[in-house]
């Protein structure tokens, strides 16, 4: 039926209607079924072939092709045949006599039939098209556009002067398919402006174009991708069209629309739900490689354990069959889902280690962090792709390429490093971004660790190359002038270089940068500085007084990110009350759209500022909402799940603690007593100092408790009581703790309970706590949100809280045994006694 429809259209453009004479050539194409009898057609009528022959032909061979599985079709074998090389150069004489519509979709089935771009029919081709642009329908642009990104030609004059074309005539462009292909196409090249008008008409033609086309939608997100701009109001428009289409869509197609919002940070609990649906509905149908990987690369990480297992099975049924792109996404598709599946691991890394003459330097650089990941055993085959990575970087000229062949390298054991790794890391310094140097200095740091002389002094070569790194940072701060840039630059960086080289540079170059910051950017510096933990109060407050100004042009959701500085890093704005209401009054008519963990996050955070808003908290704590809460925790990746039921547990906490009035009930002590006996507790030697030391000053170990576990289950480090008389009190019975000689606490099953001992009249409980620098703002003495909040809720349940910051603990006055006793009996009693 479809080559009806191709024959049908070329004869249409052959006769434009009914002609007295017979095409006895078109007739002859017209009942071709397959290639092979074109390409004869071809051959016997070389001489008779107009330039309307020739594209009918072309677009013939095209089809028949597109038709094919991927897997099934025989590119190759037409380019081999002799009439096809014919049919090349008839296409390239008659050149001239093609209209536009001809030209381009003759170069488009060219390149779609693997003829080289550097052949000289595609160059006449191209070189004709760009005499003629200016006069081409949106059709034609929008193909001739795909044919430059085929030939990696988004950045060239050529494709310049299509989004000059594009702009000039954006108003006119009414049909979704061509406005979001040229999107994607000229998207390396557009101005802000150009790309905010861009989004503008394609919000306005998602709206009057039939939803099913899916692709357009799927474009628009591709757009917003490859310019790694969260558009939420354009996101949640195609999300809510793709919807529908979820129900037929396939495994390819989900799980290239699952990428693209996972690069986006775009979250939504509805599409999961459905996607996960469709996908399960696949597996059955799923039985080839090329179906099944995408169906495993989409589907495993958010299925449930005995799916996941049947997936595993059938993996391992066809590893064998997998081609070397394959294997490599089912392999890094294991490490996701932390699989320890040792024989399909096994299966997949000889499947990997047959192909890897196969693989590009990036692909060894992911097969080598996939298999380090996966706890994978195999030296020999360890050694010889850290052979291949040596030899590819000492090779490779692309800093992205150098710099990820680095970070991988240096996952892998080894007492020497070759010099030229270093002196290529080094030639590629200058042109590194922040976040690459940051990733060479933690290639670094492993590589010093792991040399032999780094006993004696750290060898002279690294000492240069962290020299480099920290002379180009500050260069690259300090000569910085965009902030949307810097911020780009600094999304994901962290780690002890960062903060020790640039981290102050870096909060200079931002409040020199404070006349840039808008509602559009507010949302990504607020979450920088949480996720720095530095308090910058000037930084802060224009960020309070933009928020104030502009909250109606911020995104509902992007609320969340806002706040978070204000709440985590316990600062409160001079406007900080009038910031919060804003805040809750641009999200609360939203509440029943955001997703489920967003809204758990957001009611948590707000509740570390004290702050309890009733439509929010009356939302979360229903049965429909915790019902759709589960369903989308098992499809979060492990850490967000995992952090979203803690947060849960937390704002259930607080609310019965702070706010009994709602009557939320506490529901987590089952969840509690099991993260409780799973749980990591360890004792410090500084906590062990103090324990033994508030013995001698109590009167004895038995007057002190050490990790107590409270009502709500917060764990305390040390617990006494004093009766009315400040006396401290000996305990009933003693301590149901074990503590390891590395400091592990171990807890008994009736520690759980939360058994008390009750209190003589007049007695009180002390809760003692020692607060390390997490407890604190980045190079600050200034307490963060949640030990404020963990005080609140500590005197609620009775106790006088004693907290002990380490950098008093720590100081050069507190340097004898008789000086940290007086400061403990100061903490305690003279607390008390005022």
């Amino acid at each position: 039926m479809f080559r009806l429809r191709c024959v049908n259209s070329c004869l249409r453009r052959l006769l434009h209607g009914r002609t007295v004479n017979r095409d006895q050539v078109l007739e002859q194409l017209q009942v071709c079924s397959v290639e092979d009898q074109v390409l004869d057609v071809v051959g016997k009528n070389k001489a008779k072939l107009t330039v309307k022959h020739v594209g009918c032909a072309v677009e013939m061979l095209w089809q028949f092709q597109k038709e094919k599985p991927q897997l099934l079709r025989t590119v190759e074998l037409i380019k081999s045949h002799p009439q096809f090389l014919t049919l090349r150069v008839l296409a390239e004489n008659k050149i001239v006599l093609m209209d536009d519509f001809m030209l381009v979709d003759m170069l488009y089935s060219f390149l779609r039939l693997n003829v080289d771009h550097h052949d000289s029919l595609v160059q006449q081709l191209v070189s004709e098209a760009w005499q003629r642009i200016d006069g081409f329908s949106m059709t034609s642009l929008s193909k001739f556009a795909i044919c430059l990104g085929d030939q990696q030609l988004q950045q060239s004059p050529l494709m310049g002067h299509i989004t000059s074309i594009v702009e000039q005539k954006l108003s006119s462009i009414d049909d979704a398919r061509h406005l979001t292909t040229l999107m994607i196409s000229i998207s390396s090249l557009v101005s802000p402006r150009l790309r905010d008008a861009l989004i503008s008409r394609a919000d306005y033609l998602l709206d009057t174009m039939d939803p099913s086309h899916y692709n357009n939608l799927r474009r628009v997100v591709q757009f917003l991708r490859h310019l790694k701009y969260s558009h939420h109001p354009l996101l949640e428009k195609c999300n809510k069209l793709l919807l529908p289409s979820v129900p037929s869509l396939n495994a390819e197609n989900i799980s290239m629309i699952m990428g693209l919002y996972q690069s986006l940070q775009f979250n939504n609990c509805d599409f999961r739900l459905a996607v996960k649906q469709r996908l399960t509905e696949l597996i059955e149908s799923s039985t080839e490689p090329f179906s099944f990987t995408k169906l495993f690369v989409a589907l495993a990480p958010m299925a449930n354990p005995e799916i996941r297992e049947g997936l595993e099975n059938t993996a391992f049924l066809l590893a064998d069959e997998l081609n070397a792109q394959q294997a490599l996404a089912i392999a890094e598709t294991l490490e996701e889902i932390h699989s320890r599946n040792l024989s399909l691991i096994n299966k997949i890394a000889s499947v990997i280690q047959r192909n890897l003459h196969i693989y590009k330097p990036v692909e060894v650089a992911r097969i080598t962090q996939t298999l380090f990941l996966l706890h994978y055993h195999n030296p020999e085959l360890f050694t010889k792709l850290r052979n291949l990575l040596v030899n590819f970087l000492q090779r490779s000229f692309f800093p992205n390429e150098v710099i990820m062949l680095t970070r991988v390298l240096s996952m892998l054991p080894c007492p020497r490093l070759e010099e030229g790794v270093i002196s290529r890391v080094e030639a590629v310094v200058n042109q590194c971004s922040l976040n690459d140097l940051n990733t060479i200095s933690f290639a670094v740091a492993k590589w010093v660790r792991n040399d032999p002389s780094y006993r004696h002094n750290t060898p002279s070569k690294y000492v240069h190359l962290l020299q480099a790194l920290n002379h180009c940072g500050h260069e690259r701060l300090q000569t910085a002038d965009r902030l949307d840039f810097v911020l780009e630059d600094l999304k994901y960086i962290s780690g002890d270089w960062f903060d020790e080289m640039l981290l102050e540079q870096t909060m200079i170059t931002l409040q020199r940068m404070m006349d840039q910051i808008h509602w559009k950017n507010v949302p990504e510096l607020a979450f920088f500085l949480t996720r720095t933990n530095y308090l910058c109060s000037p930084l802060m407050d224009h960020i309070a007084n933009v928020a104030i100004e502009d909250i109606d042009k911020i995104h509902h959701s992007a609320t969340y990110a806002t706040l978070l500085p204000f709440s985590v890093l316990n600062y409160d704005p001079p406007r900080a009350e009038e910031l919060y209401d804003v805040c809750i009054r641009r999200f609360t008519p939203h509440i029943s759209s955001f997703d489920p963990h967003l809204l758990v996050l957001l009611a948590y955070t707000l509740a570390v500022a004290d702050c309890f808003p009733e439509e929010l908290v009356r939302e979360i704590f229903t049965i429909d909402f915790l019902g759709k809460l589960d369903a989308q925790l098992e499809t979060l990746p492990d850490s967000l799940n995992l952090r979203t039921r803690l947060r849960l547990m937390q704002l259930n906490r607080a609310m019965c603690l702070e706010c009994p009035e709602f009557q939320v009930p506490w529901f987590h002590e089952h969840y509690c007593q099991q993260l409780q006996k799973t749980g990591n507790f360890s004792i410090s030697p500084v906590q062990q100092q103090i324990h033994r030391m508030l013995g001698e000053v109590l009167g004895g170990i038995n007057r002190v408790r050490v990790a107590v576990v409270t009502p709500y289950f917060y764990t305390i480090d040390f617990e006494c009581i004093l009766d009315k008389n400040l006396q401290p009190l000996p305990y009933s019975e003693p301590s149901t703790l074990q503590i390891s000689d590395k400091g592990k606490v171990h807890w008994r099953t009736n520690t759980l309970v939360n058994i008390r001992d009750e209190l003589p009249p007049g007695a009180q409980r002390i809760a003692v706590d020692f607060l390390d620098s997490k407890f604190f703002c980045k190079h600050s003495h200034h307490m963060k949100g949640e030990v404020l909040m963990r005080k609140r809720h500590l005197e609620i349940l009775g106790y006088r809280t004693v907290q002990i910051p380490h950098f008093e603990w720590n100081s050069m006055e507190l340097s004898t045994l008789d000086a940290w006793k007086k400061y403990l009996k100061k903490k305690i009693y003279g607390q008390l006694s005022t």
